[in-house]
């Protein structure tokens, strides 16, 4: 049984045209909120994807893309939930599934593989916007409080400075 996709947007292999597609998605509220469920914050407000779909081999596509959302993350710091924007700028691949590359080259575009001759950009679209969420956001002036540097000695720091003083 296959995970539902929060955001399906197919486009059929045979619909790009040699010179190139040109694609514009946008979630709408119930997909920013299951996209959000999915990657476990607080929330997506919106999400928008600019996608250049262009053949380069048979059955490749290369797929340059800008997405831009805004989302609502939790502070590291302070634990507060606040708004941030969201841009990335991303070059992938659609390979038909089986086909991937074993190239380890970390420079190399990603590789998304597809099945029965159809891409799924709106699930590109919700990896690469998990890709571009920074691991640890933290709300713009925040601070650790004062008491943070303050943390007591430990009872095993007493026992150690006894030992070097015998």
């Amino acid at each position: 049984m296959t995970a539902p996709v929060e955001l399906h947007r197919p486009v059929a292999l045979d619909r790009i045209p040699a010179t190139g597609l040109d694609v514009t998605i946008e979630a709408s509220p119930a997909e920013c909120e299951a996209l959000a469920g999915r990657m476990a914050i607080p929330g997506v407000r919106s999400l928008a994807c600019r996608f250049s779909l262009r053949p380069e081999t048979a059955g490749v596509v290369v797929a340059e893309g800008q997405l831009r959302a805004e989302v609502v993350r939790s502070c590291v710091v302070s634990l507060e939930d606040f708004a941030m924007a969201v841009e990335e700028r991303f070059r992938v691949r659609f390979v038909p599934a089986g086909h991937e590359s074993e190239d380890d080259d970390p420079d190399a575009d990603d590789e998304i593989p597809y099945e029965g001759g159809v891409l799924d950009i709106g699930e590109a679209t919700a990896e690469q916007l998990a890709l571009a969420l920074d691991p640890y956001p933290r709300k713009p002036d925040a601070a650790l409080p004062e008491s943070a540097g303050n943390v007591p000695e430990s009872p095993f720091a007493a026992l150690a400075r006894l030992q070097r003083r015998g």
